[in-house]
């Protein structure tokens, strides 16, 4: 996006004294990239498999432990994504637990579907709340997803009942991206920000990024801010540059 910019220094309709037309210069604008929960914007791979066979094949649902699933995986492997899917075919309520869970009362007052508690933390988790949830939604039947860094195994709770619902949850893996889903990711990216890239740019950054998806995702951020800047396409030497300051900032492969 560009945006004509007009100097006050200058006379005439066309920013000339003259009164000559002049290339009228252009100021790039940021563009807000918004991360996109679709189906379409998912990459499935071997990593997620397992997870996507529990959340999605014909009544895998009905084999969750007391209708309870745990999706558990470092950042960025795709549970938000995996969870709003679901919660969609689910029509299901959605909560993201970093900033708190719900009153019990409230979920009873809404009847859900559904519901997924995303993020849930790993310790400082209000058990209480999410007891009652747990108990509310293995009484009525409320199909619960909850997704989090670690598996419930090892997060700090000290309610002991809390503890046993735990434990009776099944839990899932969401493994580590693996090199084609780094690859279809990187291409998805770039597509949704408009950006093109000759392939041989993107073998040679995938090659040396660290193989997570968020460092996939800064190098794509990080494209769009130097493509905007030079509004010249991506080449070897941009990309040494772009590669050279996520290292300086700690994204070390």
């Amino acid at each position: 996006m560009t945006e004509q910019v007009c100097d006050p220094e200058r006379s005439g309709p066309f920013g000339s004294g003259d009164g000559k037309p002049e290339e009228a210069r252009q100021m790039p604008l940021p563009f807000r990239h918004e991360r996109r929960f679709d189906e379409a914007g998912f990459v499935g791979a071997r990593s997620n498999a397992a997870a996507r066979t529990w959340l999605f094949a014909s009544d895998a649902q009905k084999s969750w432990s007391d209708g309870r699933l745990v999706l558990w995986g470092g950042p960025r492997r795709g549970k938000t994504h995996l969870l709003r899917l679901w919660g969609q075919r689910q029509d299901a309520l959605i909560v993201d637990a970093e900033h708190g869970l719900p009153d019990v009362a409230t979920l009873v007052e809404q009847s859900p579907c559904a519901l997924a508690l995303d993020a849930l933390p790993d310790h400082g988790v209000d058990e209480l709340a999410l007891l009652r949830i747990i108990n509310t939604s293995k009484e009525r039947q409320i199909p619960l997803l909850m997704t989090a860094r670690t598996p419930p195994g090892r997060w700090q709770v000290s309610l002991p009942d809390l503890c046993s619902r735990l434990r009776a949850t099944m839990v899932v893996e969401v493994g580590a991206a693996e090199d084609v889903l780094l690859y279809r990711l990187m291409l998805r990216l770039l597509a949704e920000r408009q950006l093109v890239v000759s392939r041989h740019v993107t073998d040679w950054l995938l090659h040396r990024l660290p193989r997570e998806a968020v460092a996939i995702e800064e190098a794509v951020r990080r494209i769009d801010v130097v493509t905007l800047a030079t509004a010249q396409p991506l080449d070897r030497a941009a990309a040494s540059r772009v590669l050279a300051a996520m290292h300086e900032d700690g994204f070390s492969g």
